[in-house]
């Protein structure tokens, strides 16, 4: 599904994002579920997410697809990676478009208290290569 909605496109991006399991909190009455103990005897419980559990990929997969949702056109997503698409519309240039399309992932990313992510691979059809470029080249001022 995600292949089919790129068909056409001339301007590919991927979004890796930061710690993803990470950025949920745990339900309070799942909290002291999570506990454990270390050597010294201290009791730790997790706060957030932790990688291992049985629901973790799932429950992040359909955060992410819920946040990004309205975007489903142009940036469809696989766990913690959003794939943005773009191709020319109109007057504007499959670039134009593009950064228009970055600028709304980030904005609705900053919106949802979704971290930073650490690269972006921008890939244009004909390149040979990809180019990773900073988050904040992209800042949506």
């Amino acid at each position: 599904m995600v292949l089919d909605s790129m068909s056409g496109s001339v301007i590919y991006s991927a979004i890796d994002l930061t710690d993803g399991f990470y950025q949920i909190l745990m339900r309070e009455s799942d909290i002291p579920l999570t506990a454990v103990s270390t050597p010294s005897g201290m009791l730790w419980e997790w706060l957030v997410m932790p990688q291992g559990l049985k629901n973790t990929p799932v429950t992040f997969n359909r955060m992410v697809s819920h946040v990004l949702r309205p975007l489903r056109d142009f940036a469809p997503s696989y766990f913690d990676d959003i794939f943005v698409h773009s191709r020319a519309e109109g007057d504007f240039s499959a670039v134009e478009v593009h950064v228009r399309h970055l600028r709304q992932v980030f904005q609705v990313m900053r919106e949802q208290a979704l971290r930073q992510p650490q690269e972006v691979r921008l890939l244009r059809t004909g390149d040979s290569g990809a180019w990773l470029l900073r988050e904040q080249e992209w800042s949506t001022r």
